[in-house]
């Protein structure tokens, strides 16, 4: 039998979109963990050194690494750049992601693409090559969105089914690596406080029953439970935090 637990102190996780918002929150609580933290980015270098600075001034370990979500080699890269600087990976989050909302009859192919592409092709991208390195008893969490669980907006329908489909494949996934003791968790965050989100959370606030915005520091708490020993036993679950949005 596979012991699930963690040692923290030894462990290394990744974190795939983690130079700002969710992602870097994420990546700053890992590490607070005790984990060594490797952190891709895609176009902000100087935040994403930012946040492996930081991690690095409390006494932690970080690299940040560039990869295009979409692109299998660059993912594999990150991948092996951090089993190599970290040692094998205990850990991966993929929160890497794109947002467009347009309704459905005049939504523009190339926003459709760029969805798919990256919200659903490169989770699976990032799990694919992440899996290889993972260790026995290890953890692999996807942040989607409560979008999965119901519409937000009219025009909304192309990103929810993108967040859809991650929602499924965690649960078929974590059915294939169950014999290896390692979890499969997906996190479906409601409206939180990010550059994602500006200029849109006057509008959200009172459609929330909770009556606030989430913050990125409630989500990665999550996360660093999905990440401990004591979420061992749990394995593909859909997790919303949404402030009761979906109720």
């Amino acid at each position: 039998m596979i012991d699930a637990a963690i040692d923290r102190q030894s462990a290394a996780a990744i974190v795939f979109g983690g130079s700002r918002g969710i992602g870097a929150a994420i990546a700053q609580q890992l590490a607070d963990d005790g984990f060594a933290v490797a952190l891709t980015y895609l176009g902000n270098a100087d935040k994403a050194e930012a946040v492996s600075n930081s991690i690095r001034t409390g006494g932690g370990r970080a690299i940040a690494v560039r990869a295009d979500s979409r692109d299998p080699a660059e993912v594999r890269h990150a991948v092996e750049a951090a089993s190599r600087e970290l040692g094998p990976l205990d850990v991966v989050v993929v929160n890497a992601g794109a947002l467009r909302i347009a309704p459905l009859r005049t939504f523009p192919r190339e926003d459709f693409d760029l969805l798919v592409d990256i919200n659903i092709r490169g989770v699976f991208l990032a799990i694919q090559a992440s899996m290889q390195v993972l260790r026995d008893g290890g953890r692999i969490i996807t942040i989607g969105s409560n979008g999965a669980v119901r519409a937000g907006s009219p025009e909304g329908g192309v990103y929810a089914m993108t967040k859809a489909a991650v929602a499924s494949l965690v649960q078929s996934l974590a059915l294939e690596l169950a014999p290896r003791g390692i979890t499969v968790n997906n996190v479906q965050p409601g409206p939180i406080e990010t550059d994602m989100t500006a200029g849109m959370i006057a509008g959200l606030v009172n459609r929330i029953p909770l009556r606030r915005i989430g913050k990125p520091c409630e989500i990665a708490a999550l996360v660093s439970y999905l990440a401990s020993s004591d979420a061992g036993y749990m394995t593909g679950a859909n997790l919303t935090i949404d402030g009761g949005m979906v109720l």
